[in-house]
């Protein structure tokens, strides 16, 4: 149990890691001879993390299909594009935390967004929408006639404009992105992995295009992000959703304190200029006796997409370096860090080269443990194992580790 300080529960990292993980689902068994995962499973664990963020990198899976593998073990990944980026599918895509899959139903929740990015992109600010207007109305009448489009099906002449900071996007690209922020546009799905674009009101019911005003719309993120999270930070429920506005958050978590959802508390190590950082945890969230988990993480999961987060729960200094250029980076273009029990115990860069049908780890490096305690000692065994799973969840033969890092020998041993 916790010590108590001044009423309010202390708990210690390795506690605080343990609840984290378990509220992400990472306290679930997964047994060798368990089934595939089916819809229910794969649908109750989107709804446990709230938003799925996309990415569209792809050197060893998309990131948005690593976080259910991470949880869940080898599923099939064409059961969840059916779910996620069906014409009928539930869900749909906005900027949640970044560009995300989020229930259909969850729309009004982002209006106030789609209000502050129409403010900041909109008409009357001098950009994209005042310099193009005559094509991003085009492109409205186009959908409204049509219905729903990829990009690729729209008339190419108007494309031939200059094009501007915006990716280097041509201008028919630009304005559905645009109408999609402000909340005119909403995602059908995908075909392949481009997005189809349509009007919101051809995708979204109108119920759930109803505004939830802003105060309540960020209370309802911040009780997600509590519970998604287990125990957090102000920072850490703000950045779930990437909240800007920290008053809004405060008041929510006052309100939700008020309620009887979350509970302040402390957790050791967690603090600022000497002092106690403000905590609070969810009241559904479980103080689980031990996790058992052997599993790769990608850097876009809710465990570690906060930098500030992983590097108090887990010591753990995590910078993608896909756009740092190679001679600087430190450990690989895509490395993704390894999760045994509750502690990021490494990271290993894996490239999947589908001609060879091998799983390539470019690199495994060690952290060290977190608090000073010792890694497990079957660690390296788990990430071998770990590895052997991942390479066959993508339909690869075998596994190859190269020689640039400081666990190489002892993966590769583990490899056989």
């Amino acid at each position: 149990m916790p010590a108590s300080r001044s009423a309010v529960p202390v708990f210690s990292r390795a506690q605080a890691r343990r609840i984290a993980l378990a509220a992400q689902g990472f306290s679930r068994a997964r047994p060798d001879d368990a089934p595939t995962p089916g819809p229910r499973l794969l649908a109750s664990t989107l709804q446990r993390m709230a938003a799925l963020q996309i990415d569209s990198v792809n050197v060893f899976a998309r990131s948005h299909y690593l976080p259910l593998f991470s949880r869940l073990g080898a599923y099939d990944a064409d059961r969840l594009d059916r779910m996620l980026m069906g014409l009928r599918s539930a869900y749909t895509e906005y900027r949640a935390h970044e560009a995300a899959f989020i229930p259909r139903r969850d729309w009004g929740l982002f209006a106030f967004r789609m209000r502050a990015m129409r403010a900041k992109y909109g008409p009357g600010t001098d950009g994209f929408v005042d310099h193009h207007a005559a094509i991003v109305q085009w492109v409205r009448g186009e959908l409204a006639s049509r219905g729903p489009l990829r990009p690729a099906e729209f008339d190419h002449e108007l494309r031939r404009v200059p094009r501007g900071p915006w990716w280097d996007w041509d201008a028919v690209k630009n304005s559905l992105e645009h109408l999609w922020l402000f909340g005119e546009v909403a995602i059908a799905g995908r075909r392949g992995f481009e997005r189809v674009y349509a009007l919101a009101e051809q995708v979204i019911d109108d119920d759930d295009r109803v505004e939830v005003p802003r105060a309540d719309a960020i209370r309802e993120l911040v009780r997600r992000a509590a519970r998604a999270y287990g125990v957090a930070t102000a920072s850490d429920l703000a950045d779930y959703w990437r909240i800007r506005d920290r008053a809004a958050v405060l008041a929510a978590v006052a309100d939700l304190v008020d309620a009887g959802e979350l509970e302040p508390v402390h957790v050791a190590g967690w603090e600022r200029a000497g002092r106690p950082l403000p905590a609070w945890r969810h009241r559904d969230a479980v103080l689980p006796r031990r996790i058992e988990a052997a599993t790769i993480l990608t850097p876009f999961d809710p465990v570690v997409w906060f930098r500030d987060r992983a590097a108090r729960l887990f010591d753990f200094d995590y910078r993608i370096e896909i756009y740092t250029p190679a001679a600087q980076r430190r450990f690989g273009y895509y490395s993704l860090p390894v999760l045994i029990d509750d502690d990021l115990v490494g990271r290993v860069d894996l490239k999947a080269d589908r001609g060879r049908s091998t799983l390539l780890v470019q690199s495994a490096w060690w952290e060290q443990p977190a608090a000073g305690a010792p890694h497990p000692r079957d660690a390296v065994e788990r990430i071998g194992a770990a590895l052997r799973d991942a390479a066959r969840w993508q339909g690869l033969e075998s596994v190859s580790v190269g020689r640039w890092c400081d666990a190489a020998d002892e993966v590769a041993g583990a490899l056989g």
